[in-house]
């Protein structure tokens, strides 16, 4: 059953103050197109733009995760994407009119409320995903931190933490399905030692920090005058250290909160690799910094798994759709200039061919013949003639037309093309068949290997009967 992509069904606003700043934040969800992604809008500006939500815009991980875009900066965004991808959604506009997102009670609760509030709307396209087939791993040296990705019919993580400390040893969470996010993990809430929070406080970068929003644990000894001076910092009558090293300011959720806010980070981060992901994500000492480094690696997978894609399978011993004989028949080419043996598929957007590079070619006795290559003019001329089958296929009778050259833009070799090779000529439309003029996309593999590229426009044009 095909999965398709889902979007909200209406707009809804939330507000809060900025964790950084502290001014007081506004933001709204509003539904989004098929196929347009996660974006945000900062509607504080007089320029509109979106910036997507992309591993590749990430500039900064130090205290939450910031996207920046030709200037434009938008911070803490990782709670608000793992509510997103936690609510199963895929097309979404996220406007703020702020350079930071609410940080509302330091966990995804509030966001997940909302969008649920919106209700979630099914859209036709149908959803893309990133399968894990293989097992990937990836280590970040510099944070001691490890992610396996492994197969799994659905979205799947484990997070493990361990900070070495006495108040927050090791601890493990899981999530088993995308279905439980809402309950499980989005209201786990942000934790900080109170060291770190010492540090925020005296470099001023926590103007909305409240003792409502995160978990402190206090890691050494403390007096009650200093209990005293963060009581006064955070307005509060009073503050006490518990038993369990936790500051007396709010209750856990879970026994392990900690370990699934960092799987709550988790969810955030891997959304920037730009596709869902299928498969079973293990995480060992996340954070921030690293989720974004595994992210990029996901999406380098996926960059490379989508062109690994569009290479054409050539199968030998599989009938060809028109042989040697039958390409005669539509091209007027003959040896020594027919440079395409077969055609191996055809649709109404896209034709592959195929030519056998042999030493016998007669270009090779002049070109080269102690190291023999095939002449770059003649690679063109062959996924010409491969296109020139697409565009004939459009016509009854197409031994009636001749084809001819309009234009060629954008050629590139990038390897040598030499005798024993099997060159795969792939040529797909760049806009659909007018007046007998054809625009398409060629190139030129051996194995998995792009050889060349180019683009041509061609047009066929009827043979003057004499």
């Amino acid at each position: 059953m095909t999965e398709r992509q889902k979007t909200i069904q209406k707009a809804v606003t939330i507000s809060g103050v900025g964790l950084h700043t502290g001014q007081t934040v506004t933001l709204s969800f509003k539904p989004a197109p098929e196929n347009s992604g996660i974006r945000f809008l900062r509607t504080d500006l007089e320029e509109e733009m979106f910036i997507e939500a992309d591993a590749d815009y990430v500039v900064d991980t130090s205290r939450g995760t910031t996207l920046e875009k030709d200037g434009v900066k938008l911070l803490t965004i990782e709670h608000v994407l793992a509510a997103i991808t936690g609510l199963d959604i895929d097309n979404i506009i996220v406007e703020v009119d702020c350079v930071e997102m609410p940080i509302m009670d330091g966990s995804s609760k509030y966001y997940a409320e909302a969008l649920e509030n919106a209700g979630i709307k099914q859209q036709e396209a149908p959803r893309q995903y990133f399968e894990v087939k293989e097992t990937i791993r990836f280590y970040d040296e510099e944070k001691d931190c490890e992610f396996i990705a492994i197969s799994s019919d659905n979205y799947r993580i484990s997070s493990m933490i361990d900070y070495d400390s006495k108040v927050l040893g090791s601890q493990f969470a899981t999530l088993d399905k995308l279905s439980d996010f809402k309950e499980e993990i989005a209201p786990c809430r942000t934790f900080v030692f109170l060291h770190e929070l010492e540090f925020l406080l005296n470099k001023n970068l926590i103007k909305g920090g409240d003792l409502s929003n995160a978990i402190v644990f206090v890691d050494r000894p403390i007096e009650q005058q200093e209990l005293d001076r963060l009581a006064g910092l955070f307005n509060k009558p009073s503050v006490a250290v518990r038993n369990e090293g936790i500051l007396n300011n709010l209750e856990l959720y879970f026994e392990n909160e900690p370990a699934r806010h960092k799987l709550l980070d988790i969810v955030g981060d891997l959304t920037l690799a730009g596709k869902r992901i299928k498969g079973h994500i293990v995480a060992s000492k996340p954070g921030h910094a690293s989720n974004v480094k595994f992210a990029r690696h996901i999406k380098k997978l996926i960059k490379k798994r989508m062109a690994d894609e569009l290479i054409p399978k050539y199968d030998p011993d599989q009938k060809p759709v028109f042989d040697i004989n039958e390409i005669k028949r539509m091209l007027p080419h003959r040896y020594p200039f027919l440079l395409v043996d077969k055609i191996i598929e055809i649709s109404e957007s896209h034709v592959v061919g195929i030519k056998n590079i042999t030493t016998n070619e007669s270009f090779f006795t002049g070109h080269f013949p102690k190291e023999p290559v095939m002449p770059g003019v003649l690679q063109i001329e062959a996924v010409a003639q491969t296109g020139g089958i697409l565009i004939l296929s459009t016509v009854e009778d197409p031994e009636n037309y001749s084809t001819y050259f309009l234009k060629i833009d954008n050629v590139k070799f990038k390897q040598k093309v030499i005798p024993g090779d099997t060159l795969i000529l792939k040529c797909s439309l760049v806009s659909p068949v007018r007046r007998g003029i054809c625009h398409m996309k060629c190139v030129g593999y051996v194995g998995s290997k792009v050889v060349m590229e180019s683009e041509l426009m061609a047009q066929i044009i009827k043979k003057v009967n004499e």
